[in-house]
Order: C-alpha cells, then structure tokens, then sequence
C-alpha cells in the first residue's frame, strides 16, 4: 500500500494537470473562438474530449521526462518532486491570473532543476537531457513561426483573389477539423507530462521497476487534464485569440494546422514542447504573412519575457519550497 506521501505526489501532479488543461485550453480553441467558427461552449467540450483521447496515445514523452532530467529515479525523493510540482504550478497560476500564455513544460522543468539544485545537487542531473528537452522547447515555437508563414502564404497564393465571402464560410467548417486535431496533438503531449512525474515518483520509491506508465497512471492523467479544459481558461483565449493578431477564419485554419502538425510530430520523436508557444509562434508567423505590423509585436515581447522567465522563476520556486519542507520536515 503507497504510504501518504506517494498519494500525495500523486494527486499533486493531477492538480498540475488540471491546471495545465484550463492554463492551456486557448490552444486548443481560441483560433476557432475568436473566428466564431465554433461556439465557446462547444469548443472547449470538444477540446476536453479530444485532449483526454490525445493523453491516451502514448507514453513516450512521459518517458522522457521521467528519464532526461535526473540521472537516476533514486536520487529524487518526493520532497524533491512536490517542490518541483509547487514550482510549476505557482508560475502556472501566476500567469494565468495576469493572462499571459506561458509554458507549463517550461514550468515543470524548472521546477525538477531547481528542487533538484539544492536537494541533490547538480551531479543529479542528467544535463544532455536537459538540453534536448531545452533545445525542443526553444526550436520549436522557431519552427512553428516559420512553418506558419509559408502555409499561411501558399493559401493567399491559392485563395488571395476569392472574395471573403465566398472563402470564410469553407475555411470555417475546415477550423472544425483543424481545431479537433489541435486538441488530440495538445492531450497527445501535455498530459504525459503529468505521467513521467507520477512514474519517476513510483521508480524512485520502488513501486516500479522501469519507467514504463502504467495504465491508472494514463487514465488518471488523461481524465484530470479533459477536467481541467472543459474548466476553460478565458483570459488566455482572449490574448491567443484577438491580442496578438486578428484571426480570420483562413488564418485560424492555418494557424491549427501547423500548430496541431508541429506538436504530434513532436509527441512522436518523444519531444516534450510547449503547446502555447508552438501556438503562439503559429499565429505570429500567419499574421507575418499579410504584414509585420499586423502583428501585435507589445504582447509578442510580453510573451517571450514570459518564456525567458518561466525556467528560472520556477527554479526559484521549487528551490524555495524544497527549503522550506527540508526546514518543517
């Protein structure tokens, strides 16, 4: 029977997930909210739904976060992991209040640095893996911008000279589709982040052998992030939907399409990445593709202070909260 403790991590790292699936649900819809291409209402339970499925897909992502961090399971102990979980979902809270789309992977990976930091010491981590998960986090909103101004461009040369009239209605219902990929590929990645923490907690505390999620460990992380998006997160749709460019129905399509791609292809090379900056890089690159000034680059530069900050902000959480359990306890 798992002591007190372990339950606790437990139902800790599903209350992250549930704060990441509301904290994150404007990746999933506010692209088809903001063009009214779905109502709020349907949008987030069709989210929550397909969120839930995503998380179901895999475990490779859990994999690497429960293995890339710390060299081994048996240097981390729950103190560690509860700072680390503390940290992440502080920043989370933090940036939602304020409306600022941040990275909960960002979050939770400087949550595990820092609790580890001033527990362990750096000997614990496993700093080729930190750097391929830091390395993913970073290209990948790079990409997405991209990525998202070549798609956005090849539709103008196909579609630019249709009248709005006759375009907005097709690429409308096509958002329909766009946006339920958005979410599985959302599910497929964030919510294993929850699970390679349970896991690595079941290793370390021999539970487990292996970092292999076990199924409860799928169920329960799936079920808590399809809970936290139905939940909804409306300030942050209001900034990913109007604030940083104004969305058309072609270029929501365009948005979703590359934004869902970049994020399954991730879940499939076992990548950890931020939704929100993936999503974010999209829309940027879309807007870019008409004009640069269409771009709202004040909150663009809000939004990357956000990122620079979210890694360290959280280090210094969770160092903090693992001295002050280390003090109690």
């Amino acid at each position: 029977m798992p002591d007190t403790l372990i339950i606790f991590v437990v139902l800790l790292a599903l209350a992250f997930d549930y704060i990441n699936g509301f904290h994150d649900t404007a990746n999933a819809i506010a692209t088809s909210v903001s063009t009214r291409a779905l109502t709020p209402r349907v949008a987030v339970w069709m989210a929550a739904a397909l969120n839930f499925l995503g998380a179901m897909y895999s475990t490779g992502v859990a994999k690497t976060i429960g293995g890339d961090l710390v060299k081994s399971a048996q240097m981390v102990n729950q103190h560690i992991i509860i700072a680390a979980i503390i940290g992440a979902i502080f920043w989370n809270l933090l940036t939602w209040w304020k409306g600022i789309p941040s990275s909960s992977s960002h979050a939770l990976v400087g949550g595990v640095v820092g609790a580890v930091l001033v527990s362990t010491g750096y000997d614990a981590l496993k700093i080729e893996g930190i750097l391929k998960i830091v390395a993913a986090l970073i290209c990948s909103p790079v990409i997405a911008m991209v990525t998202g101004f070549v798609v956005m461009t090849v539709l103008l040369w196909i579609f630019g000279r249709k009248a709005p009239s006759r375009i907005n209605p097709k690429f409308k219902k096509a958002q329909i589709l766009t946006a339920a990929m958005m979410a599985f590929s959302h599910g497929s990645n964030d919510a294993q982040k929850a699970m390679g923490i349970i896991t690595l907690t079941l290793v370390s505390t021999g539970y487990l052998t292996s970092l292999d999620v076990p199924i409860w460990v799928k169920l329960s992380a799936a079920t808590a992030m399809g809970l936290g998006t139905a939940a909804g997160g409306w300030r942050i749709i209001r900034t990913m939907g109007s604030k940083i460019f104004k969305l058309e129905p072609i270029s929501g399509f365009a948005s979703d399409l590359n934004s869902s791609l970049i994020i399954f292809g991730a879940t499939l090379l076992h990548l950890p990445v931020s939704t929100t900056h993936v999503v974010s890089g999209s829309i940027m690159g879309v807007g870019t593709s008409k004009r640069i000034s269409a771009v709202h680059w004040g909150v663009a530069q809000q939004m990357l202070m956000a990122w620079v900050l979210t890694i360290p902000c959280t280090a210094l959480v969770s160092a903090f909260a693992y001295k002050l359990m280390s003090f109690f306890f």
